[in-house]
């Protein structure tokens, strides 16, 4: 085994041990999802309201970016008419549900996200180890977009755009 290999799984085995040791509890909320805006966003209806959730933690490509489609389709096929739980604690600045989506069990939408490689940890918003580890990993088997030599992140994706005339 390689000795960087070793090192990941060191990592990632001491991840999955903060989380257990270190869980903090959040708000739930459980509701079918009505719809996959993009990777990081979706729309899951509780009785007759619809509530918005932004991935925390994450960010995906956006849709015109490599790979933002993929990361739209991945999410729809895990997550699209399910039933999911909602794990969160805030709202962003545009009034979304900033969370966690759960479903079939306990499969976490933004791990899963980052485990094939179709987003980013958005280290600006968090200091989860777990996300870094699931970023490292896809990172280091060039899973999704990091199969492409320089990748752009969302985030300056999204600044360029915007100093476009």
């Amino acid at each position: 085994m390689k000795r960087e290999s070793i090192g990941g799984a060191v990592l990632f085995l001491f991840i999955v041990l903060y989380i257990i040791i270190f869980s903090p509890s959040a708000d739930q909320l459980k509701g079918k999802v009505v719809k996959v805006q993009d990777g990081d966003t979706v729309t899951v209806l509780v009785g007759s309201t619809q509530h918005k959730i932004r991935l925390q933690g994450i960010d995906c490509p956006e849709k015109a970016q490599p790979f933002g489609s993929a990361a739209t389709n991945f999410a729809s096929a895990k997550v699209f008419g399910k039933t999911v739980t909602v794990e969160w604690d805030e709202k962003d600045r545009y009034g979304r549900i900033l969370g966690d989506v759960i479903y079939d069990g306990n499969q976490s939408l933004s791990r899963e996200l980052l485990k094939a490689g179709l987003a980013w940890h958005y280290k600006q918003y968090s200091d989860d180890p777990v996300l870094a580890g699931l970023e490292f990993m896809a990172r280091s088997a060039k899973k999704g977009l990091w199969a492409d030599k320089n990748p752009i992140p969302p985030w300056e994706w999204r600044k360029l755009k915007r100093k476009k005339p």
